[in-house]
Formats: structure tokens, C-alpha cells, sequence
């Protein structure tokens, strides 16, 4: 029996974080879990490539911007499972047995908790919006990464290839996602740089506006902008 799960990474110069997460799949691997590693990369000029052909990977280019890159990577994965994680995002100690005890159960897509790589009581606060919204309204953002079968994937249509919200636009589309009692660790730079309440604010203005209709080309300028 091949192994069910096609891991697929998006990068962009991604020398410095690529090495981390993939060590924490190591533990898939002995699993038996992990059939594939797909790196879907949008033009890196860095080291991020050779990383990710040393690793095994299946290198996958094309231009930048997540929503196609995911898409990219998606249409050439294998797996019966598809695992779309960020490249600076790290799985916390035991998250393989966490999964195969939640396909004992469940077959839906599955995220996982989300915890920043940065200490401090501003960080907590903000995971912990996250968390609670993906609870409350299922709306995982790509971070937390996202587990889901290859036959949900395509019966809603996979990734949009759009610049912004590419996350929001699929998890609303898939008929459940369940959040799962591990942590995923993510990047804090972009927070700990314009500051968490700023960011933070405007994360959720952008989430608001775009579930109100805007158009997530504008929705990209505008934040690029700021």
C-alpha cells in the first residue's frame, strides 16, 4: 500500500525556514505516512531549490503568488491526501499519531492549532483569535496548515489562482474542517516588524472586506501598499 499523503510547500526564497519544516515531517516519514514532497516554487533566487531537490523533493516553478503555487502543486501530487504547508511553519512533536488516530474516526480535512515563533502576551493573543475563528467559523488560514482528501479538493475546484485569500476561498468551499488537538508553529517577522496590533487589525479588515464581496486583486494592492 503506497503511503496516502502528498506534501506540498509553496516558497519564495525560502533558504532560511525550508530546513525547518521539513524536519518536522521526519516523524511522517517513519510513519509511513509521507509519499511525496512537493516544493512548488514561485522564482527563487536563493538556495531554496537546492534545498528542496537535496530533500527529495519534487520541484514544481512557476510565477509568484500562493493561491497558483498551491494549484501548481496539487495538480502534480499523487497522494490520496493532499498537505499544503507554509515554508516557515513547523509541526509540533507528534503530529503524525495525531493524524492517524483522527482517521480512525473522520475523513474530512483536517487543520491543525496555531502558535507563533515569537514570545510574549501579544503573540498568545493573536493565535488565539485564530484558533477560536477557525473554531467558530471554519476559516483556517494557510499557516495552519491544511490536510484534506484529494476527491474534496477537486470537487470543490482546489486553490483559486488569486493573489489574496486563496486559504479563505477554498476552506469555505470544503464541507468541513476540523481542527486538530496539535500545534503547528508559524513565522512571526511580518508581526514583530509592523507590530501585532497593526498587523493583526489589518488582517482582519482585509478578511471582512473580502468576505463581503471585494475583489481580491484590489484586496492585494491595497495590502501591499501599506
Amino acid at each position: 500500500m503506497r503511503a496516502p499523503i502528498s506534501i506540498i510547500i509553496p516558497t519564495l526564497n525560502a533558504e532560511k525556514e525550508l530546513p525547518r519544516v521539513l524536519a518536522s515531517l521526519g516523524e511522517g516519514l517513519q510513519a509511513g505516512l509521507i509519499r511525496e514532497l512537493v516544493v512548488t516554487d514561485g522564482g527563487s533566487s536563493d538556495a531554496t531549490l537546492a534545498i528542496a531537490e537535496a530533500a527529495g523533493a519534487l520541484v514544481v516553478s512557476g510565477d509568484a503568488g500562493r493561491g497558483g503555487q498551491l494549484a501548481r502543486g496539487a495538480n502534480v501530487a499523487a497522494g490520496e491526501w493532499l498537505f499544503f504547508l507554509h515554508a516557515d511553519s513547523q509541526l509540533a512533536e507528534g503530529w503524525a499519531g495525531v493524524v492517524v488516530e483522527y482517521w480512525r474516526t473522520e475523513q474530512s480535512a483536517a487543520c491543525f492549532r496555531l502558535r507563533f515563533a515569537a514570545r510574549g502576551l501579544m503573540a498568545q493573543i493573536v493565535a488565539g483569535w485564530a484558533n477560536l475563528r477557525t473554531r467558530l467559523f471554519r476559516l483556517p488560514y494557510g499557516d495552519q496548515g491544511l490536510l484534506v482528501r484529494r476527491g474534496d479538493y477537486d470537487a470543490v475546484g482546489g486553490f483559486p489562482d488569486i493573489p489574496l485569500m486563496e486559504d479563505v476561498a477554498l476552506a469555505r468551499a470544503l464541507p468541513k474542517i476540523v481542527m486538530l488537538p496539535v500545534t503547528i508553529e508559524t513565522g512571526a517577522d511580518r508581526y514583530l516588524v509592523e507590530g501585532w496590533l497593526r498587523r493583526g487589525t489589518r488582517n482582519l479588515k482585509t478578511l471582512i472586506r473580502y468576505l463581503l464581496g471585494a475583489d481580491p486583486k484590489a484586496l492585494a494592492q491595497d495590502y501591499a501598499r501599506r
